[in-house]
């Protein structure tokens, strides 16, 4: 690494694919890791897909203290889960993407009110992400009611390759209407607009006083490259995407292989002074 760049005072991380295992683990040496970064005086958060609900685990096993990022860092919220802050769709964007998603086939979950909400109880992905989210979701018949209040919208579908076309294509259909990134190869994330991962930094940096450049991230997916640009160092795991790899500095092992906590070593514990 640049042995001019100044050391690291906050480390904000993805979830899944990132900081926990495929089957959502953390593991003994990301737990660990994250206590060796409180040792040493630097701050750690996390900035996910998942809504607040999903997120309360994480807190408690890694004792958080910082706000964390939920929906993508479109929703800022305490470690005890209370809302700092919230950006939703706006309601005619939700609803051609709503439109559009079923078009495409695919299964549609609403996150509004604190609460995800789907029409098929036993749609793909459905039960991963009850265990996931330690939640059951509430079936309804039409999902537009939800429409003016949705924090995030997700299409599902098994079919990897089908995904990323609707993504290339609801993108560009709503423009600067919302962000369209998928978080998963099987999760086609609808946030609002410019308030996603990238927005997380520069409310993280502000609200603590820490200038980008010694702010440290984490991900493997799409949704994370936006906070890469932001900060002083970017580091992707092993399991993405060739494209997120050639948007970071820097590259880990995967995230089954201890990627996370062998970053944390390597590019952010290490890092030589300023």
């Amino acid at each position: 690494m640049d042995a001019s760049a100044p050391p690291i005072a906050l480390v904000i991380s993805d979830v899944d694919g990132t900081l926990v295992t495929t089957d959502k683990r953390l593991t003994p040496a990301t737990r660990a890791a994250v206590r060796r970064l409180a040792q040493a005086g630097i701050g750690f958060t996390i900035a996910s897909s998942r809504p607040p609900m999903g997120l309360a685990g994480l807190v408690a096993d890694l004792d958080l203290r910082l706000p964390l990022g939920a929906f993508n860092g479109s929703t800022v919220v305490a470690p005890d889960l209370r809302i700092l802050s919230e950006t939703l769709i706006p309601a005619a964007v939700a609803r051609d993407a709503v439109a559009r998603m079923t078009r495409d086939g695919l299964d549609i979950w609403v996150f509004a009110h604190g609460a995800w909400t789907l029409r098929d109880p036993r749609g793909p992905y459905t039960d991963l992400e009850r265990r996931t989210l330690g939640a059951e979701p509430t079936v309804v018949a039409d999902l537009d009611p939800l429409l003016d209040q949705a924090a995030q919208i997700v299409g599902v579908s098994a079919d990897a390759a089908h995904l990323a076309a609707c993504e290339t294509r609801l993108a560009a259909a709503l423009g600067e209407g919302a962000d369209v990134h998928r978080s998963q190869p099987y999760y086609l994330d609808v946030t609002p607009a410019g308030a996603g991962k990238g927005g997380f930094v520069d409310a993280m940096s502000r609200r603590l006083g820490i200038d980008r450049a010694r702010i440290a991230t984490l991900g493997d997916a799409g949704n994370d490259v936006p906070m890469f640009s932001k900060v002083g160092l970017s580091i992707a795991m092993g399991n993405a995407d060739p494209a997120v790899k050639a948007a970071a500095r820097a590259v880990t092992a995967d995230n089954d292989s201890e990627g996370f906590s062998r970053a944390i070593d390597e590019f952010v514990l290490h890092r030589p002074p300023a």
